[in-house]
């Protein structure tokens, strides 16, 4: 495939950058939001035939009106009316609602005219007319909210996903193509081991690095999938860039090149059906994440609101045994790699606060003060957390939170362990599976960051709201027994 002289990049951001970058965890699902218009329009129909249907009995001109809800709720779904893609525009969006509606009346009045004679058959019209001059300013008006709703959504960059390419090949180059033909994902970068053989950008999007840069970039937290563009004969590479890309806990998706051009012609007309070959990540559906979000919402509100008089007799415990803040916060690795600030009641003495973690808390250690040293036996140090929880940075049941470059034994924690960034592939929390397990406290050995590590990752991969309700019910007994964990 030739491909076209690339125009100069008009700046080191690149053309498929969003105007403010968003971190993964705040970003929403596509297909999550489809169907939420969906549910809305299905919502409106049933009550518009509430307030349209007469009398008690579901006679025909309520059956008519039933038929033709259906109708509208498959036609929107047919013409596409839930795709609210970045290419489309409004006006075009509203003919599709038009057409919809209007196709299921025509199809109605038809039905009637086939079906039905004198005062029955007048009654009917009269009442699919009045039904479809009500749904069609309901309906528009609903689609015009969403279609504004989620332009808005795009230029928080909350709901585009974000790709980072590995890889300066001809198959990156056509992706990179389609991108700015269709607006649906943005690219926020490449990356290529040539060196200075490696292009400076692809159609404007920018060459960042090296594939050993991708791991440290800046850009990680704020990307939904690495996409591996390399020739698909090139085993032995491929091999070799899934390794290297292995500590990451982005999705990784394998970008296949040389396959049936005609298959390549039919793909693009849906961005990432190059195909992209799933390889790595934990997916999540939707109900499930909602759940998980719910019961950390409504757990934390009513412990703030139970907990609010312990909260302040601990305040002032800490003010009056020594002098500094009351709270400690922290910078954290969250969800993806982002860095998260943390909170917690100050157990240390002021002067002798590590925010980088250089030293992790030892038995008697002289830096915690005698209120903290309660305070940490019984984890109530980690009650302001709440409210990270509340903000969606952190969870009630996930991998605790673990200071940026923390050391064990001298060395930073996360090299100790190549899969100790994918503990990040879901949020941190305030209790989780290792913790319940005997991994409570400091990890100050290379042993304990492998054993650590390895039970959040099972959590990973079996999280569910049963078990995350079975680790809730268990964090009590388990800190309130555990006398031999140094904390």
């Amino acid at each position: 495939m030739a491909i076209e002289p690339e125009p100069a990049p008009q700046n080191r951001r690149g053309p498929l950058r969003p105007e403010r970058l968003a971190s993964a965890r705040s970003r929403l699902r596509g297909g999550a939001l489809a169907r939420l218009v969906q549910a809305c329009d299905l919502l409106l129909l049933l009550g518009l035939f509430q307030i349209k249907c007469r009398g008690d009995a579901l006679l025909d001109p309520n059956l008519l009106l039933i038929a033709a809800s259906v109708l509208v709720a498959i036609g929107l779904k047919g013409v596409e009316a839930y795709q609210l893609t970045a290419r489309e525009r409004l006006g075009a969006h509203l003919y599709r609602v038009l057409g919809a509606v209007g196709g299921s009346g025509l199809a109605m009045l038809a039905f009637v005219a086939l079906t039905s004679s004198g005062a029955a058959k007048a009654e009917s019209t009269l009442g699919i007319v009045d039904w479809c001059l009500t749904a069609t300013p309901l309906l528009c008006a609903s689609h015009v909210f969403w279609f504004v709703y989620v332009a808005r959504l795009r230029r928080r960059g909350v709901l585009t996903p974000n790709l980072l390419i590995v890889g300066a090949t001809a198959a990156a180059q056509r992706l990179v193509a389609l991108a700015l033909a269709k607006g649906d994902v943005n690219i926020l970068g490449v990356f290529d081991d040539r060196g200075e053989r490696a292009p400076k950008h692809i159609f404007g999007v920018p060459v960042l690095g090296r594939t050993a840069d991708v791991k440290s970039h800046r850009l990680l937290p704020f990307i939904d999938r690495i996409v591996v563009a390399v020739p698909s004969n090139a085993t032995a590479r491929i091999a070799e860039l899934i390794a290297e890309l292995a500590p990451c806990p982005n999705e990784i998706s394998l970008l296949m090149d040389g396959f049936d051009p005609a298959r390549e012609h039919a793909a693009q007309e849906r961005l990432l059906d190059m195909p992209l070959a799933h390889l790595s990540a934990v997916r999540r559906g939707v109900v499930q994440g909602a759940l998980k979000r719910a019961v950390d919402i409504a757990f934390s509100v009513g412990a703030l609101i139970v907990l609010a008089p312990a909260l302040v007799a601990i305040a002032v415990a800490i003010r009056l045994d020594s002098p500094g803040p009351i709270l400690f916060k922290q910078r954290r690795h969250g969800y993806m790699n982002e860095e998260v600030l943390v909170w917690k009641f100050r157990s240390m003495r002021t002067e002798a606060s590590d925010y980088a973690a250089a030293r992790q808390v030892t038995a008697n250690d002289d830096r915690v003060t005698k209120v903290g040293g309660f305070l940490r036996r019984t984890s109530l140090d980690e009650l302001p957390q709440l409210w990270n929880v509340i903000r969606g940075e952190m969870s009630l049941v996930g991998p605790r939170p673990h200071a940026i470059g923390m050391l064990t034994g001298g060395a930073e924690a996360s090299k100790l362990v190549e899969s100790y960034a994918h503990r990040h592939r879901m949020k941190p929390g305030l209790t989780g599976w290792a913790a319940v397990n005997g991994s409570r406290g400091p990890v100050d050995t290379p042993e304990a960051v492998r054993r650590r590590v390895s039970l959040d990752l099972e959590y990973v991969e079996r999280q569910s709201l049963w078990l995350d309700l079975t680790i809730m019910a268990r964090t009590l007994p388990c800190v309130l027994g555990d006398t031999q964990a140094v904390r």
